[in-house]
């Protein structure tokens, strides 16, 4: 049986903050990553643009292998951990091989979560989780598919759905909730973006359920809540993911909806810790255990874990779970930091032009912000993040900051973070 001291299952940014630190504090112990592609690691966050041929596939991978070579990390591409003796501390891959490990990071990601769909798996469809889903829902709009359906109205989803229609697809997005990108803006913001895909020739039905999916002549066909039937030739689910857990079966890794983690991402097992989207942690707002699958979340838990499996003394506490989404569409930008979910006491600052396409929503929880979301209008996404998870508070500079927001924090960076 192989041995390794680190052993860390995963190959995306939580994986990748891991290893960079744990190097950092342990420069000699062996270190092994198991990654489920069977290519360098990548961000999902670039899928879409594969998709539209934005970008190249040839170059969109965050490490080469020079970076591992580097580091003295073994990377196995292409394998996925299979069954974990969280006592014995061995791994098992799906290649049958075992892995003796001393110290464990299970960064797993999620997988596509398919909708409860009566026929649905008797009709193909396509999910964006992963490089081979993009390149073939790339080769799937090259052989001409003329209406494309997305299930799903959240940032994957809108984003795929603006990609396809540009490849000159006629686009439907179905969404079960009254709204799109329910996780982040309200119903003013998300009507703004609706109306912009509207524009752009995509059809958006939200508040609709897909009853029933069956084949249809060279395509299927949806059949909806109100009995309407509704044919095509690509259908793209979108409808979120589910961490990938399926190794835990019969270990005693206390879990949830994911993972869970304390403070420093251990887990309830001796000598293994679990980051990014598969790591169930604090929240910020709410200490209750929370799923946040946002790509600079899944960084900071991978520092803190390797930090902490490394032994580095000068590892932190995680400061709970801060949402924050940056999101580019036919030419427009919005951005949501923190929580929509204004506190009774809150104090809440709309501006709004439609004609404009601007939106502004700041959000005050006494002298700290809360959460901001804006469209077409300039903020520093990361420096109003660090605003809030630090508790900043804005007494001093409130008029200022509702007045200037992105101006108002970049003093307060250029003030505090020294």
């Amino acid at each position: 049986m192989e041995r390794t001291h680190y052993l860390i299952a995963g190959a995306s940014h939580a994986a990748l903050a891991a290893m960079h630190t744990i190097r950092m504090a342990d420069g000699e112990a062996t270190l092994s990553v198991v990654g489920p592609d069977d290519v360098l690691p990548y961000s999902p966050t670039v899928l879409p643009y594969v998709v539209s041929g934005r970008s190249d596939p040839e170059r969109i991978f965050l490490r080469d292998a020079a970076y591992f070579a580097g580091i003295r990390a073994q990377y196995r591409r292409g394998r996925r951990l299979a069954k974990l003796d969280a006592g014995g501390k061995v791994a098992e891959l799906d290649d049958g091989s075992t892995l003796k490990f001393e110290k464990l990071l299970l960064a797993t990601g999620g997988r596509p979560a398919i909708p409860d769909v009566p026929g649905i798996e008797q009709i193909p469809y396509h999910v964006l989780r992963t490089l081979d889903d993009a390149l073939r829902l790339r080769r799937g709009l090259s052989a001409g598919a003329c209406h494309a359906i997305v299930l799903g109205a959240g940032l994957i989803g809108l984003h795929a759905a603006e990609n396809m229609r540009r490849s000159g697809a006629r686009v439907t997005v179905i969404e079960l909730r009254r709204q799109v990108l329910p996780g982040y803006f309200d119903a003013t913001a998300a009507a703004m973006i609706a109306r912009a895909f509207d524009s752009a020739g995509v059809e958006i039905r939200t508040a609709t359920r897909v009853t029933q999916a069956e084949p249809h002549e060279s395509g299927f066909a949806l059949r909806l809540d109100d009995d309407e039937c509704l044919a095509g030739d690509l259908l793209l689910i979108s409808t979120g993911v589910t961490p990938v857990m399926d190794y835990l079966k019969g270990t005693p890794i206390a879990r949830d909806r994911g993972i869970l983690v304390d403070t420093q991402m251990r887990t309830s097992a001796d000598g293994i810790w679990a980051a990014g989207d598969v790591a169930q942690a604090s929240g910020f707002y709410d200490p209750k255990p929370v799923l946040n699958g946002i790509l600079p979340d899944a960084v900071e838990q991978g520092r803190i874990a390797g930090m902490a499996m490394a032994g580095d003394p000068a590892v932190a506490d995680y400061r709970g779970a801060v949402p924050l989404n940056t999101y580019g569409y036919f030419g427009r930008h919005a951005v949501s930091v923190g929580s929509n979910a204004a506190p009774e006491s809150a104090e809440v600052v709309v501006r709004s032009d439609a004609a404009a396409e601007r939106y502004l929503k700041i959000i005050l929880d006494g002298s700290r912000l809360h959460g901001i979301f804006a469209i077409n209008t300039p903020i520093d996404a990361g420096v109003m993040w660090e605003l809030i998870r630090r508790r900043t508070d804005l007494t001093s500079v409130r008029d200022q900051f509702l007045a200037q927001p992105r101006e108002t924090a970049r003093l307060l960076m250029s003030r505090l973070w020294r």
